[in-house]
């Protein structure tokens, strides 16, 4: 065999090596969760501040049917069609699921089986979550009605079915850290909180490279991932709302020229009615202090 060969042969095989090595799944420290114990009260809050029904409630689902997390909506993307699983806390959906599991999967993006996730979940908005959050939301899913409908297959071709890639995609673009720096307010600080975690605004309001990845435009507006329409600038370079306006239009839906909200948005002003006043004011007021974009 010619030296040459013998080079790119050995300079693959170190390659992969170095890609097997680098696209490991993370984990959760065990000791980080040693002694933490769920409050489903406080939970329920922090449940809908997530948006979880959001998706993984049945297609239509309304009022107390939110509560029943099957799964089954479908998210199309340039990069294949993704659907909820099925997270109620019946053999179908996570009832078997510890909370480390969970921890694992919300912050890491990575499953029960140790298989990267895509991140159609937003664990790349829940990587700055608290941990006690994860608890108490892991605590109050369990008080949920199971349900038995098998979670579905993403409809996803090659290659971006080859789970292992998504170590790559996480090595590029997991955010860590705030977007927005600098001296907050305590409710700035809660409402920031709120937006870049919890409520992953930034999951559909920021614009995303041709991988996936986020521009640096944050809450900019970006084309709908099902080529339908564009979601909109929320940064003050557009939105001139006040901060009562926005608190009341994720309270009621109404916008201050008497609009109300539609499409995606309204099934998440479901979920922020059930906030309360002060979490609406903070998201409110963080949403003031975002680096203004206009375009």
């Amino acid at each position: 065999m010619h030296p040459i060969f013998r080079w790119l042969i050995a300079a693959a095989l170190v390659g992969a090596a170095v890609f097997w090595v680098v696209t490991i799944p993370g984990d959760v420290d065990e000791e980080a969760l040693a002694g933490l114990e769920g409050d489903p009260a406080r939970g329920e809050g922090l449940f809908w501040a997530a948006g979880c029904s959001n998706c993984h409630a049945a297609p239509g689902a309304e009022g107390e049917a939110r509560l029943v997390l099957a799964g089954g909506q479908k998210f199309p993307s340039p990069f294949g069609t993704f659907l909820a699983p099925n997270i109620s806390p019946g053999d179908e959906g996570i009832g078997g699921w510890s909370l480390h599991d969970l921890a694992r999967a919300m912050t890491k993006g990575v499953g029960r089986g140790g298989e990267h996730l895509y991140p159609a979940f937003p664990y790349n908005s829940y990587d700055g979550m608290a941990l006690q959050d994860v608890a108490d939301i892991h605590a109050y899913i369990g008080t949920l009605p199971a349900d038995s409908t098998p979670s579905q297959a993403h409809e996803v071709g090659f290659p971006f079915n080859i789970r292992r890639s998504l170590g790559g995609w996480k090595l590029l673009f997991m955010r860590g850290g705030w977007q927005v720096e600098g001296d907050l307010t305590e409710e700035q600080t809660r409402g920031r909180y709120l937006v870049e975690t919890l409520a992953h605004c930034g999951e559909c309001h920021s614009p995303r490279n041709a991988l996936g990845g986020w521009t640096g435009e944050w809450l900019a507006g970006a084309p709908s991932p099902d080529g339908k329409g564009r979601i909109p600038n929320i940064t003050p370079g557009k939105l001139d709302w006040s901060e009562g306006d926005i608190a009341e239009y994720l309270k009621s839906g109404f916008t201050p020229e008497f609009d109300t909200a539609g499409g995606e948005m309204a099934t998440v002003v479901e979920s922020t009615a059930k906030l309360t006043d002060e979490d609406r004011a903070a998201i409110a007021a963080y949403l003031k202090v975002v680096p203004p974009i206009e375009n």
